[in-house]
């Protein structure tokens, strides 16, 4: 099942990641489990901006789950914790869209406060939109819709074949092909059948 788990904003010093603002959606987890899992996905994220370059992006596979980090030129960074079946390109989408809308409200003086000193009210929405990334990502809806239409072009051909008319009848009849083509389709068709009965 494709699960968004937490996604944060951080600030990374010369040495030190600083946790900004965070959202989780631990629902999944036990009562008595999800605080010590908060805590950890907020450490890892951390130490894997700490890690990252500024300028580049990372995923990073760690059992079940993939983290996701985004750390822009001027440090500022976001860290995104899914389960291993979310889309990457989706992942990094929401990343660059969490930066540029947070960079859009705080400015960056206020980048060096403590440790979740800055709000970021959309992050919870972010979080609970993206959790079906089909529904929140433009790209995958054309290539859903697309799929879905392949399906339905396959069965409207079916369909042309169960009602009686045979392929074989539609290319005596058709006036596009020519007499060099029709005997193709002919000669193959003898020759497939051929190899069916064997």
């Amino acid at each position: 099942m494709v699960k968004l788990y937490h996604v944060g904003v951080l600030y990374k010093n010369q040495s030190k990641a600083v946790c900004l603002c965070a959202a989780s959606d631990l629902s999944s987890f036990g009562f008595f489990q999800r605080n010590s899992i908060k805590e950890f996905m907020n450490f890892t994220s951390q130490i894997l901006v700490e890690r990252c370059q500024p300028g580049s992006r990372m995923s990073v596979k760690e059992e079940a789950y993939m983290c996701h980090i985004f750390v822009k030129a001027d440090n500022l960074a976001a860290a995104l914790i899914s389960d291993q079946e979310y889309p990457q390109r989706v992942a990094h989408t929401l990343l660059n869209k969490i930066l540029q809308e947070f960079s859009s409200i705080h400015s960056p003086s206020s980048w060096t406060g403590g440790a979740n000193s800055l709000t970021f009210a959309d992050l919870e929405k972010y979080l609970a939109d993206y959790q079906d990334p089909r529904k929140a990502d433009s790209l995958m809806k054309i290539q859903d819709e697309l799929d879905e239409t392949k399906i339905i072009l396959h069965n409207t051909v079916q369909a042309v074949l169960e009602r009686g008319e045979k392929l074989d009848d539609l290319v005596v009849k058709s006036e596009e092909l020519s007499l060099q083509s029709k005997t193709f389709y002919k000669t193959a068709r003898k020759t497939n059948q051929c190899c069916v009965i064997l």
